[in-house]
């Protein structure tokens, strides 16, 4: 039995685990879950907030083997973790990576384990621009541990390639009259997926099941789009995360975006402050404007949020939950969960009219909303309240 704990960096990956686990992030051509999942050969569980708990359910209380959920598992890591007992942790810089044992521990609780000191290279991911800084490199690696010793589906001879690198094919999967370069990562179209024509892509790019690649798109490396989805436009080292839509032209660069957004015509979101100086973006837990350390940071848009038509997004904007932007001008730079409004201000979103628009949404897709989502839904909505302009 093996779980999957959020750890102390849950609520620096804020907004994006007020809807999921930290393990049900993706990076890369997968979930964190369904990364250890593969390296494991198991189905692992979750130890999550609360609230969450109903959607995502954890294990038994008993003793098994218990993973810092932002660690990106390989294979010197495995071996490890395969070697720990029963009151051993894994520790690697004074970070705790995983345990043994019966309950849900922080380091502080964890006096009397003995340490085992892991001390080969290991990704862990602290903030939401770490996902689209490393995703590159998890492309690469996943390219490698998901498409072992299969064979792609035929390339369309309509196609040209540039470079002599790894290019995977899905069943189902079309691909017609696209420029694929590998020359600096491979390419991976998922089943049932469908690039159109005149699509330039540049690896490493992976295409999730069911999604489409609209006519004349421009894909740069580093950039993932999960299942379900619609893109188009221009897209350079981002990540969205599922069944969400940026169908039309438009630019979003090192980016997140969530599920089930959808991100209008012609939405320009700034990756680079004119003064080319450092990027601030906003922290949950400090509640401010941090320092990232980065010259390039773009939209960072949390699950069934949407913006209309011409938006124009700043440099790292953080968009919460089921927010609603529209108008002219740039909105600011930090959009709380459940808001409605653009640069003329924003005010909250009324919940019974936002589960209503997601509804929809999901409809769409022959899906639907259950009791246990729009409970976690009103908690995230109640959770967001302090950071909303009141009505």
């Amino acid at each position: 039995m093996v779980s999957l704990f959020d750890g102390p960096y849950r609520n620096f990956l804020l907004p994006f685990t007020f809807t999921r686990p930290v393990a049900e992030i993706r990076i890369g051509m997968s979930t964190l879950r369904e990364k250890w999942n593969h390296y494991l050969s198991t189905s692992t569980f979750t130890d999550t907030e609360d609230y969450l708990s109903e959607m995502y359910p954890g294990a038994a209380q008993k003793e098994h083997l218990r993973i810092h959920a932002t660690c990106l598992p390989n294979l010197l890591l495995v071996q490890a973790l395969q070697k720990l007992s029963s009151g051993q942790k894994l520790v690697k810089d004074n970070e705790l990576i995983a345990y043994v044992g019966s309950n849900s521990f922080s380091q502080s609780d964890m006096g009397d384990f003995e340490t085992v000191a892991f001390s080969a290279p290991l990704t862990i991911i602290r903030h939401p621009w770490d996902l689209f800084l490393n995703n590159a490199q998890a492309l690469k690696d996943d390219f490698e541990i998901f498409t072992h010793n299969r064979t792609s589906s035929p390339i369309s001879s309509s196609n040209r390639i540039v470079g002599d690198g790894k290019i995977f094919i899905e069943d189902g999967a079309s691909v017609e009259c696209a420029v694929l370069n590998t020359e600096d990562g491979p390419i991976y179209i998922g089943k049932n997926a469908k690039v159109m024509e005149g699509v330039l892509i540049r690896g490493s790019f992976a295409l999730g099941e069911n999604s489409i690649v609209k006519m004349g798109a421009k894909i740069y490396g580093g950039t993932t789009v999960g299942p379900c989805c619609k893109v188009g436009g221009e897209i350079n080292n981002s990540i969205v995360f599922g069944y969400s839509n940026k169908a039309h032209d438009g630019f979003i660069g090192n980016a997140v975006v969530g599920e089930w957004c959808n991100i209008g015509a012609a939405t320009d979101a700034s990756n680079l402050k004119n003064n080319y100086d450092e990027v601030r973006a906003w922290s949950y837990p400090s509640q401010k404007f941090i320092k990232t350390s980065l010259q390039f940071c773009g939209l960072l848009m949390a699950d069934h949020s949407r913006c209309g038509i011409h938006t124009m997004f700043n440099t790292a904007t953080v968009v919460g939950v089921s927010a609603n932007i529209f108008g002219t001008g740039f909105p600011r730079t930090f959009i709380p969960s459940f808001s409605w409004g653009g640069s003329h201000g924003f005010s909250s979103y009324n919940f019974e009219k936002a589960i209503a628009s997601i509804r929809a949404m999901k409809s769409r897709k022959s899906l639907t909303v259950d009791s246990k989502e729009e409970k976690m839904l009103r908690n995230v909505f109640e959770q967001s309240s302090q950071f909303r302009t009141k009505d």
